[in-house]
C-alpha cells in the first residue's frame, strides 16, 4: 500500500461523525465500550461496529483487562489531526458518567461518594 493509498483510508475512517465522536473521546485517553455506549447514546452492536473500522484503519488498539476492553488511539498522527479538524481539547481526561458501568466511572463514583 503507497504512502497515498494509507492515508486515503485514514481519511475515509474519519469520514463518520459517529467515529470522528468516538475518537475524539479516545483523544482524552482509554475508554471502554460501555463508556462509548453511554457517552453516544447508541447501542454496543454499533459502537463495535464503527470500532472495528477504526481498528482496521490502524487508528485505534485495544487492550483487554478482566472483561472490559479498553480502546485508545494508536499513533500522534490520529490525534494531530483531530487536533487540528476539531481543536484543542475542552477536558484532558474521560468525564464521569452517570448511568455508566465502567470501572472509571464506577470507581470515581465511589472515591467521590466516600
Amino acid at each position: 500500500m503507497t504512502a497515498y493509498e494509507e492515508l486515503a483510508a485514514r481519511f475515509k475512517a474519519l469520514a463518520h461523525p459517529v467515529r470522528l465522536q468516538i475518537l475524539d473521546m479516545l483523544r482524552r485517553g482509554d475508554a471502554c465500550v460501555c463508556h462509548m455506549e453511554t457517552a453516544l447514546g447508541r447501542r454496543q452492536a454499533y459502537i463495535s461496529q464503527q470500532l472495528m473500522v477504526l481498528r482496521e484503519a490502524g487508528l485505534v488498539d485495544s487492550r483487554k483487562e478482566g472483561l472490559q476492553v479498553f480502546y485508545r488511539l494508536s499513533d500522534r498522527v490520529t490525534e494531530d489531526l483531530l487536533n487540528t479538524a476539531l481543536g484543542a481539547m475542552e477536558e484532558s481526561r474521560q468525564p464521569v458518567l452517570t448511568g455508566c458501568p465502567c470501572p472509571h466511572c464506577s470507581t470515581s463514583v465511589l472515591t467521590s461518594v466516600s
